[in-house]
């Protein structure tokens, strides 16, 4: 059935078809203005590519690693507390992709899924996002039930201290399933850098904190014995006005140098993007409304199939770049250029105006 699904632009009417205004909106709204999220994505077009020829690239090498686990592609899909709103199945269903794609799953915390119902769903590789809602103990559960559990790391989410205005949610008065359930956010708002020291002493399982927007923060990340920095701005969703990822991701990168991995997210929805971002350093990228819109559009195949053509896409840019591998990529191959598309929901599908 995901066959007929030839290029990325067709999931977006499928996913539309299926999911209810509210639940739309949620997917592709932002907070306030929505500018950040608009930046996001105009980062990336500003970004052109300035390939090399006559360079042999008849054998190509897609594969990366995450946290030291090798992959098809170095692809992380990103936590979607309400997945459950979007696929049936919710956080669990998108584990049954990952594992026959190829990439990593980061789950979120506040899946409706149990930690552990989602690391029996596959054999997935999985990271566990958490977000800080109780005191030490509870903490400590978490984080004590997800090493047991099989994951192979732990994401904490420190750009969520208060939740962002999304005036397309707040308009219709609309809160998701998982919004309903929350608890006391208080714990997240005084959540600070000792807190993730104690954690890292504690624990022995790869850290990572995602949200840092700053080589400051990207350096106390590194001194607290992170493995990766996570550079995300939320998908635009948190901090309205914020730079986009591409624009402070080199920052990041230099800040954390060879001591850390480098992920990064924001607008990452073509193969390209994903060679851009790791032309500016990043050891992997996070991928979350491409996935959702898949799974919405056509459950776990769907998702498979986008994770396909995504790869499609990476194998054909790396080799019109004239690149053999991901590691041979740099900031050699990237220079500024002028946008071309107006900055709106599809303007990375252009087609869908002209009705394909």
């Amino acid at each position: 059935m995901t066959q007929k699904f030839h290029v990325l632009h067709q999931f977006i009417p499928a996913a539309r078809a299926n999911l209810s205004d509210e639940i739309w909106d949620y997917v592709m709204g932002a907070a306030e203005t929505e500018t950040t999220h608009k930046r996001n994505r105009l980062a990336l077009d500003c970004l052109g590519l300035r390939p090399r020829v006559l360079r042999d690239v008849s054998n190509r090498d897609t594969t990366g690693s995450v946290l030291g686990h090798k992959l098809k592609m170095p692809v992380i899909l990103a936590p979607i507390g309400s997945l459950q709103d979007m696929v049936e199945g919710g956080a669990a269903t998108v584990a049954v992709a990952a594992a026959q794609a190829g990439v990593v799953q980061m789950v979120s915390s506040s899946a409706s899924n149990s930690l552990e119902e989602v690391a029996e769903a596959s054999d997935a590789v999985k990271i566990y996002q958490l977000y800080i809602r109780g005191d030490d103990d509870w903490v400590d559960d978490c984080v004590a039930r997800a090493i047991d559990a099989g994951y192979v790391g732990l994401c904490l989410t420190v750009d969520l201290d208060l939740y962002g205005r999304r005036e397309r949610d707040l308009a219709k008065s609309f809160t998701t399933t998982t919004q309903k359930t929350a608890i006391d956010q208080s714990f997240q708002e005084r959540f600070s850098w000792r807190d993730v020291s104690r954690l890292k002493e504690k624990f022995d399982i790869p850290m990572m904190i995602k949200g840092i927007a700053s080589g400051d923060d990207a350096r106390l990340a590194v001194e607290c014995g992170m493995d990766a920095v996570y550079a995300s701005n939320h998908g635009g969703r948190q901090l309205d006005h914020g730079l986009g990822t591409m624009d402070f991701l080199p920052e990041i990168v230099d800040a954390v140098g060879a001591r850390a991995e480098v992920i990064a997210d924001g607008g990452i929805m073509r193969g390209s993007d994903i060679v851009k971002a790791l032309c500016l350093g990043a050891t992997s990228v996070g991928i979350g409304r491409m996935y959702v819109l898949a799974a919405a559009a056509a459950g776990a195949p769907g998702v498979v199939r986008v994770m396909e053509l995504l790869h499609q896409e990476l194998d054909t840019t790396l080799g019109l770049l004239g690149v053999r591998s991901l590691q041979e990529l740099d900031g050699s191959y990237l220079a500024q250029a002028r946008a071309v598309n107006q900055q709106k929901t599809y303007s990375v599908f252009p087609l869908l105006d002209e009705g394909y």
